[in-house]
């Protein structure tokens, strides 16, 4: 089970039943601005919505495919984190990742992709991480490109949005190209 310190104050851990109702209620909360990029947030209208993604989430690490965290930041929920399900064929998987407002520009996404592109490449020994994110969203895409994911390319209308679709922009990290960011980044 993957669970990492961020910070002094913000931890990421595995998402539990327990954490529905607090969970439901910053998306409630934010409904507004987080539905703009996140097609799910609409499908999220009850905290017995929340249970049951948390439900099939548990299932998923359960079965080594896969987890949902949540950021915790002083106690208080302050967003989400996914590790998308694993493909052990290809060995590769992708990251999601969202942040209430308030906890936004304060590094807390680009740490805990560190720590899992860490995680993917040398606990679980994957090959390829893809991050997806809708072409307008320069802030979410700010952060693979901060990471030095590669750009790969762009999937049309992959995504529909509240305001219509969006085309999503493919990032790709290799573990071979992950352990030369790291090497360089010591050197």
């Amino acid at each position: 089970m993957f669970r990492a310190d961020i910070d002094e104050l913000t931890i990421l851990v595995p998402l539990e039943l327990g954490h529905a109702d607090e969970i439901f209620q910053v998306v409630n909360e934010h409904r507004g601005d987080l539905r703009e990029w996140l097609p799910w947030v609409d499908g999220t209208r009850t905290v017995e919505d929340t249970r049951e993604f948390i439900r099939g989430a548990i299932e998923k690490r359960e079965g080594g495919d896969g987890f949902a965290a949540g950021f915790w930041h002083a106690g208080r929920f302050a967003g989400g984190f996914g590790l998308h399900a694993i493909d052990y064929n290809n060995l590769s998987t992708g990251i999601g990742y969202w942040l209430a407002p308030r906890y936004r520009g304060r590094g807390y996404i680009t740490k805990a992709c560190r720590l899992v592109l860490d995680h993917v490449f040398e606990e679980l020994k994957l090959n390829r991480v893809a991050i997806q994110c809708a072409a307008e969203n320069m802030k979410s895409r700010a952060i693979p490109e901060r990471l030095g994911f590669v750009q790969e390319g762009i999937l049309r209308q992959a995504a529909k949005l509240p305001r219509g679709y969006a085309d999503m922009v493919v990032y790709g990290m290799l573990a071979e190209e992950w352990k030369g960011i790291e090497d360089a980044a010591f050197i």
